[in-house]
């Protein structure tokens, strides 16, 4: 079988015929150029009113990057017609292996676009002995076109948060589909402000928007703002996540402040080092941990108290009844309050204050993935990593999309990666 009957099969060009495949490139780097012939008795297509058009002239041949072959290197030459359109002037003819004036092919640009989605974009790069712009670009297509083509609707369970992409306090402000059977990434926007999430929501539209029934978010101003004001029949459910981070920044508060009150005091600092110890769950902890947080609860300690507070709090998320996770809650509060810890009486009071959203956990529990946002965070922060930063807000965007948007692909593509 030749070359030419494999692509005739896998990439057919209605209008046009593989002529022939000949070597080329140097002994160390060869390569494959297939030529193209417009099929014979066919006219030229315009590229501006898509219409077809009597020729003008033929310009020189040009090279059309194309999928690598057994590792090497192969494109498509063809010389480009220009027409004389009566409406558009002259023009050059449209071509369906590329667009514009860009000199790769669908086929490899979506082939470079999912190599990209596994690996950075330098090695991708270096792989294929392109460019990072070319990588770029590639998925930058990709990306449009999936946005453009992906449907948004049936959505009912939707996450937010925010995430720091670049030193000086920059956030991304990110909104996730939780539904079971279909997480995604839905929205990205600069900063975490009401009206980067209410972007969203404009995004969405009022229909869609008022057939959301969960929403998780973190207690920051803003996402509630924006949630009473554009999605107020739906469940809003604080994440578990950030309730349990509130409570360890407590309790590692309340164990610096007492560490460097015994330093002060020329005392024995036994709480160095022990940062992880009262963090984990006692379930995670080694045998030498164990033994050592046992030698700390054996001393009247402030860090020792905020620990138990901390393993006690664990029960509230056992309970089966909202009503008996807001007697608990109302006692756990209670004794956090009269505990004489400043970090703990804060998030005492935080909780009370977001009592409401807080217990439609237990409402919303197991109605959706309600811990695939910070998940998503994570795989957010490994995209960005991997590239060392992007510097642009653009490159951001188009990296978190294709990695973590599960966007749609033509239904023609032949070369895909699994």
């Amino acid at each position: 079988m030749q070359i030419e009957s494999i692509l005739r099969r896998l990439h057919p060009v209605p209008g046009f015929v593989y002529a022939k495949a000949e070597w080329a490139g140097s002994r160390a780097r060869p390569a494959v150029h297939v030529h193209v012939r417009p099929r014979r008795g066919s006219r030229a297509v315009c590229s501006v009113c898509c219409k077809k058009r009597p020729g003008y002239d033929v310009l020189d041949e040009r090279l059309f990057t194309f999928v690598p072959l057994w590792g090497l290197a192969v494109s498509l030459v063809y010389a480009m017609r220009r027409v004389d359109c009566y409406r558009c002037g002259v023009t050059v003819e449209m071509v369906p292996w590329a667009s514009g004036k860009s000199h790769a092919t669908h086929a490899f640009v979506w082939f470079i676009a999912s190599w990209a989605r596994v690996l950075s974009w330098t090695e991708v790069a270096r792989r294929f002995r392109s460019s990072w712009d070319t990588v770029f670009r590639c998925v930058e297509h990709a990306v449009h076109w999936g946005l453009e083509h992906r449907d948004l609707d049936g959505i009912r369970a939707i996450g937010v948060d925010e995430l720091a992409w670049k030193k000086g306090h920059k956030y991304l402000t990110l909104v996730y589909q939780l539904d079971h059977g279909r997480r995604r990434l839905l929205h990205i926007a600069q900063q975490r402000t009401a009206a980067s999430f209410r972007a969203f929501f404009d995004m969405l539209g009022e229909e869609r928007s008022k057939a959301i029934v969960f929403v998780a978010s973190d207690m920051w101003k803003a996402f509630l703002a924006v949630v009473r004001e554009r999605c107020s029949s739906a469940i809003h459910v604080l994440d578990r996540f950030h309730v349990m981070q509130l409570l360890s920044k407590a309790v590692d508060q309340v164990r610096r402040d007492e560490l460097r009150g015994l330093r002060a005091k020329g005392r024995q600092a036994v709480l160095t080092k022990t940062r992880w110890l009262l963090l984990k769950r006692p379930s995670n902890l080694r045998r030498d941990e164990r033994a050592r947080l046992r030698q700390l609860v054996a001393i009247n300690l402030r860090s020792v108290r905020a620990y138990l507070l901390k393993e006690q709090f664990q029960h509230f998320w056992t309970y089966a009844s909202d009503m008996w996770a807001r007697r608990f809650l109302a006692r756990w509060t209670t004794m956090a309050l009269r505990s004489r810890l400043a970090p703990f009486k804060t998030f005492a009071r935080t909780l009370r204050k977001h009592r409401r959203e807080l217990l439609a956990w237990f409402a919303a529990r197991g109605m959706f993935a309600h811990g695939a946002t910070e998940g998503f965070n994570n795989k957010a922060r490994i995209t960005t990593r991997k590239a060392y930063g992007f510097r642009t807000y653009e490159h951001a965007t188009i990296a978190l999309y294709h990695a973590l948007g599960d966007l749609p692909e033509p239904p023609w593509l032949t070369h895909r990666f699994c």
